[in-house]
């Protein structure tokens, strides 16, 4: 394993915060507890009250860790995209051959995600769906421009970026790699959610499998003149 794997520690921007959660005990279970309540009610219908309540915690102390509601889902969000980050450099780290590192990343990006031991305190299962079905909720608001300034958007983008390098490696004409990408990672998780909801507008959820090879496919395709094949066999 990669010196920096060995490292690793999930960072979330300081500006979302107001206190860390990591640092405490509170703090952790403020995390914890708001990814089982907003899985349950979805963001619109989460409260600090009612976060709160379920701790057993006054409101106020909530307030000690996140400004408001919608850092807090930002801090979801971000932690989120630093832990794909952290699978995906796993999953391609001492990998030359650049088409195989793509496909490697891409397998790690569009994949069903599973719980990871490794962290307790992180339902990483129950965050994907709220990633899937809230994360736009983080990004089309008015204080989108501020936000992006502070640099709470940075995990996406780094996530992004280190793909679309390994498109560049794989193919160093092809003109849009990040803007591919992009449109693997918001795609896969509408065509979750679609699976999920709207059956008839995606073939996702006839096999687990299906969703990966979609998107493994449209990028080798695209970016290939051959259509490199990376199928499952």
């Amino acid at each position: 394993m990669e010196p920096y794997l060995q490292q690793f520690r999930i960072r979330v921007h300081e500006g979302l915060f107001l206190k860390d959660p990591d640092s405490t005990p509170l703090g952790r279970t403020i995390v914890q507890e708001s990814i089982e309540l907003i899985e349950e009610l979805g963001f619109e219908g989460f409260t600090f009250k009612k976060l709160g309540t379920r701790i057993g915690s006054p409101e106020s102390t909530i307030y000690r860790y996140f400004e408001n509601k919608h850092k807090l889902l930002v801090y979801l969000i971000s932690w989120y995209w630093a832990w794909q980050e952290y699978r995906m450099m796993f999953a391609t780290a001492n990998i030359e051959d650049a088409s195989l590192k793509l496909h490697k990343a891409l397998l790690s990006l569009t994949e069903a995600v599973q719980q990871d031991s490794d962290i307790q305190y992180i339902n990483e299962e129950k965050l994907y769906q709220i990633v899937v079905a809230e994360s736009s909720k983080a990004y089309f608001t008015k204080d989108v421009d501020a936000d992006n300034k502070e640099g709470y958007f940075m995990g996406l983008k780094r996530l992004v970026r280190r793909v679309a390098d390994m498109v560049r490696d794989v193919n160093p004409d092809y003109p849009y790699p990040s803007a591919l990408i992009t449109a693997v990672v918001e795609g896969a998780h509408q065509q979750r959610f679609f699976a999920q909801h709207l059956p008839s507008l995606s073939e996702a959820g006839k096999k687990a499998e299906t969703l990966t090879d979609f998107f493994v496919q449209l990028v080798f395709r695209t970016i290939t003149p051959q259509g490199e094949d990376f199928s499952r066999e």
